[in-house]
């Protein structure tokens, strides 16, 4: 049965009046100080969330000034971009900032979980988007959001208006209950396999009772690392030679790359200091412990350029087994003891050369680079399964919101003027 059609059976043939929200409601007025609230009792526009209820903590509450006052029930709007399309509704009594507007209903015909979802609907979003002013940071207009026509079933009769709004608030209540409960399922079994493949990862590479022997990675045997140099966001280019920015590591590569990001210019490049194919690249700088010393192994065709606050560790190993050892708990707690640096988390290229990594049947290369390589498939295995995992939760929890929100726009699509 298509949402159109259950519609037609709530309503039974009664009639849809369009009501202008300003004859429903009002704006709030009152104003208190802020001396008056804790933290979970303001919203301001960098906590307003779109979802009914439910805890609101503001890691900032105003020091001076007035507020506006809100209370259970009441519908918060967020009145500036890019919150134009945040919605609330409050389920206690609390204060707000001027960028969010507080929307009281003065009538007892409404539901204000109905109104709720008629004003998160993107025909709102996309009336107050249009009606909005201001150049470099729009606001919504007061007075036409009061004109925004709101959806009256059956106006005559109070009790069965209210008993439509309540049922198809109960059906989008059913969609959002089975989403939050899909995307708790799909996080936790995300996180499941992710504490798996660490726990695999850090076996693989302890080598318990094996022919191993640690060595230190700057032992000649191993390898040599070599501080980038003085390469900048703004030398950054779309074409010519392929360079890596320390910034990029955390927030663009993975465990290891065979293309670049970005480039730089052939003059830029011949200046530069530039990692070989096989090479790791290091970011040496970071603002917390966890993520200093993330690393990518380049796979790249040809020479990459390294940044500052980088280096890259040229070494007679299997580039991916170096990199899934950079993510293991055995580095990350000999890197702890060379971390330095308050705000910006270091470790310089000299430390890291102290750091101890399993060598496999040390005295035999050949063997040696062939377990390695054993154990860097093992782990690329893993690692394209939660990678999948990864790119899967958003796409699969889109996917459900783009569904409730079709049947929300089916629900609300009441018949006008004389089709009703």
């Amino acid at each position: 049965m298509s949402g159109l059609g259950y519609l037609e059976l709530l309503l039974d043939g009664a009639a849809v009046a369009w009501v202008p929200l300003g004859e429903l409601a009002k704006y709030s007025e009152t104003r208190i100080g802020f001396q008056a609230l804790g933290k979970s009792n303001y919203v301001g526009v960098d906590n307003l969330v779109q979802s009914r209820g439910g805890r609101v903590d503001s890691n900032y509450v105003p020091t001076s000034g007035n507020l506006t006052e809100y209370r259970k029930g009441d519908v918060l709007i967020g009145n500036i971009r890019p919150y134009l399309r945040k919605i609330w509704l409050a389920d206690r009594n609390g204060g707000t900032n001027g960028d969010v507007l507080v929307v009281r209903l003065k009538d007892a015909k409404v539901d204000p979980r109905y109104l709720y979802q008629v004003l998160s609907d993107e025909i709102f979003f996309e009336y107050n988007i249009q009606h909005s002013k201001g150049a470099k940071m729009p606001r919504g207009s007061k007075s036409q959001i009061l004109q925004f026509p709101v959806p009256i079933p059956c106006p005559e009769d109070t009790e069965k208006s209210l008993a439509i709004q309540a049922e198809i608030v109960r059906i989008l209540d059913a969609f959002t209950a089975l989403t939050a409960e899909l995307t708790a399922e799909l996080t936790a079994e995300l996180t499941a396999r992710k504490t798996q493949y660490n726990h695999y990862r850090n076996q693989l590479l302890s080598f318990d009772g094996a022919d191993v022997e640690w060595r230190a990675l700057g032992d000649s045997r191993v390898g040599a690392f070599t501080r980038g140099g003085g390469l900048q966001k703004k030398d950054l280019t779309d074409q010519g030679v392929p360079c890596i920015h320390y910034g990029q590591i955390y927030t663009y590569y993975g465990t290891y790359a065979e293309k670049a990001k970005s480039y730089v210019t052939e003059d830029f490049a011949s200046k530069a200091r530039k990692a070989k194919p096989g090479d790791l690249v290091i970011a040496t700088t970071s603002e917390n412990d966890e993520d200093v010393c993330k690393a990518v192994a380049w796979l790249g065709a040809e020479d990459v350029v390294v940044s500052s606050d980088a280096c890259f560790f040229s070494h007679h190993l299997n580039p991916k087994y170096v990199s899934y050892f950079f993510q293991t708990e055995h580095f990350q707690k000999q890197k702890k003891v060379h971390i330095t640096g308050t705000k910006v988390r270091r470790v310089n290229a000299d430390d890291l050369a102290k750091i101890l990594i399993p060598i496999p049947f040390p005295d035999d290369p050949a063997k040696s680079l062939a377990e390695q390589e054993r154990i860097a498939n093992i782990l690329d295995k893993f690692d394209t399964l939660t990678a999948s995992l990864s790119k899967g939760l958003p796409r699969e929890i889109a996917l459900r919101q783009k569904q409730y929100e079709y049947y929300r726009n089916l629900l609300l699509s009441f018949p006008k003027g004389d089709q009703a």
